[in-house]
C-alpha cells in the first residue's frame, strides 16, 4: 500500500499541469490536500524512508553511507555517533505525524507502515545484540542526538506508549548516561535541559538543576527583538530556529506543568516566540530561498525548525495566518529539495542546494543533514486544520515584490 502510496504521488506531480488545469472542477479543499500534503508527504517519505526502515531491519549501519565534512575534525568519530545522530534527528521531526490519526486511505496505511518501523527502530536500538545498537555514551555529541530523540517522544506520547516495557527501561538509562557529558556553553545547555524534560515526562526522577540553568542562562542571552545570543558572543545564524526557541518552546510544554515557578519567564518566552517566527517568515524570499547565513547552513528546512514548530502547535502570531505560513514552507521544501544533487543513492548530501561539501562544517557527517525532517513537524496537522485547508496566500515577500499591501513589522523589546 505505501508503494502505492508513491505512485500516487509521482503521478500527481508529473501530470501537475493537467492536474492544475482542472481543478476549477474541484473544490478548493481537495485540491489542497492533492498539492501541497501530498508534496509534503511524498518528500518526508523520500527524505526519512531509508532510515527508519533500515534500522527497523537492523540494518543501518550497513546501508548508511559514511560520509563526513571535508572540514571534518575526527572522521572516526564522526562516523561512530551518526547513527543516534540521524535517528534522533529524523524522530523529532516526524514524530508528530506518527502520532496523528486520520487521513486518506493512502496517508493512513503509510503512517501504519512507519509506526511498525519506528517501534522495530528502537526495539533494534536499544538492544544491545543488535547490529544497530546505539550506545548514549560514547562522546559529548550523544548528548546533542539524545536530546533530539527526546523531543520526539515529548512531541509523540504514542512512540513511548507503544514501546515494550524493556525498552522503555533502556531508554530512560541511555538518556540518563548523557549526564556524563558537560555542555559546551552555548545552546548545548538546552540538550541537557530537553533531556530532563524528557525524564520529567516519563519518569519520576530528572534534575531540575539542569533544567533552571539553561532557562536562567538564556534569560541573561536574550538581546532582544525575539532573538537570544548562542553563548557569550552573538552571531547572525539560525541556531535561534534550529534549536533555541524550539527547545524553549518544548521546555516551557513540560516544565510549566511541573511548576509554576517560572511563570512570568515562560510568558516572556511566548512573547519572543511569537516574535521569531515573524522574522523567519520575512527571511523566506520570494521563491522560496533565504539568506545562507552562519554555520550548519548544510541543515536545509530547519532552518525554519521554529516557524514549523509555531504551526504545528497553533501557535502562530495573529499576523501569520497558517496558510501563509503553509506556503512560505512548501516554497521552501520545494527550493532546499529540488536539485539534482540533494540526494546521492537515496541520502541526503551534505549542502544546501545540492551537494555543496564546502559549506559542511567539522561536525558534520551523514547524519548531520537530516535536522532538515523537522520541517515536515506541521504534518502532525490533521487534513482539515486551516494550515492544510485554508486557500494559499502569498507569504510576506511575495506581497511586498509584487507590490501587494503587507503587514507593517514591528520590533519588540
Amino acid at each position: 500500500m505505501t508503494y502505492r502510496f508513491l505512485l500516487l504521488i509521482t503521478s500527481f506531480w508529473i501530470t501537475s499541469c493537467s492536474c492544475f488545469a482542472q481543478s476549477k472542477s474541484l473544490s478548493t479543499r481537495e485540491h489542497l490536500l492533492q498539492s501541497d500534503r501530498l508534496f509534503w508527504l511524498a518528500e518526508m517519505d523520500k527524505m526519512v524512508r531509508p532510515i527508519i526502515r533500515s534500522l527497523a531491519q537492523d540494518s543501518l549501519r550497513i546501508t548508511m553511507p559514511q560520509v563526513t565534512s571535508n572540514n571534518v575534525d575526527n572522521r572516526e568519530h564522526r562516523i561512530q555517533v551518526q547513527y543516534l545522530e540521524v535517528w534522533g534527528r529524523v524522530i523529532s521531526g516526524i514524530a508528530p505525524w506518527l502520532q496523528l490519526e486520520g487521513g486518506s486511505v493512502e496517508e493512513q496505511a503509510l503512517r501504519a507502515q512507519y509506526r511498525t518501523w519506528v517501534i522495530q527502530g528502537f526495539e533494534n536500538a536499544l538492544d544491545s545484540t543488535a547490529h544497530d545498537f546505539m550506545r548514549f555514551d560514547i562522546g559529548g555529541q550523544q548528548l546533542v542526538d539524545a536530546s533530539f530523540l527526546a523531543l520526539g517522544l515529548i512531541r509523540a506520547p504514542w512512540i513511548w506508549e507503544n514501546l515494550s516495557e524493556e525498552a522503555k527501561v533502556k531508554l530512560l538509562t541511555s538518556i540518563r548516561s548523557t549526564r556524563r557529558f558537560l555542555p559546551v556553553y552555548s545552546n548545548w545547555l538546552l540538550f541537557s535541559a530537553m533531556n530532563e524534560a524528557f525524564l520529567a515526562k516519563y519518569s519520576d526522577s530528572w534534575d531540575n538543576m539542569r533544567v533552571d540553568y539553561a532557562l536562567r542562562q538564556f534569560e541573561q542571552w536574550y538581546v532582544g527583538d525575539g532573538i537570544y545570543k548562542d553563548g557569550e558572543h552573538f552571531a547572525f545564524d539560525y541556531y535561534n530556529s534550529y534549536v533555541i526557541h524550539p527547545y524553549l518552546s518544548n521546555l516551557v510544554d513540560v516544565i510549566g506543568k511541573k511548576t509554576n515557578g517560572y511563570h512570568n519567564m515562560f510568558a516572556e518566552i511566548k512573547k519572543r516566540n511569537q516574535r521569531y517566527a515573524e522574522i523567519l517568515e520575512r527571511l523566506i524570499h520570494v521563491d522560496g530561498s533565504y539568506p545562507a547565513s552562519g554555520r550548519s547552513v548544510i541543515y536545509r528546512g530547519a532552518a525554519f525548525h521554529h516557524l514549523a514548530d509555531m504551526a504545528f502547535n497553533d501557535r502562530l502570531p495573529s499576523s501569520l495566518p497558517a496558510a501563509q505560513v503553509r506556503s512560505a514552507l512548501t516554497a521552501v521544501l520545494r527550493k532546499t529539495t529540488e536539485s539534482p544533487s540533494t540526494y546521492k543513492n537515496g541520502w541526503l548530501t551534505i549542502g544546501l542546494y545540492g551537494a555543496q561539501e564546502s559549506l559542511g562544517d567539522f561536525y558534520n557527517n551523514q547524519g548531520s543533514p537530516y535536522l532538515a525532517a523537522v520541517l515536515f513537524l506541521p504534518l502532525g496537522l490533521a487534513e482539515n486544520h486551516p494550515f492544510w485547508s485554508d486557500p494559499a496566500l502569498p507569504w510576506t515577500s511575495q506581497q511586498i515584490w509584487s507590490g501587494q499591501q503587507a503587514g507593517k513589522d514591528h520590533s519588540i523589546r
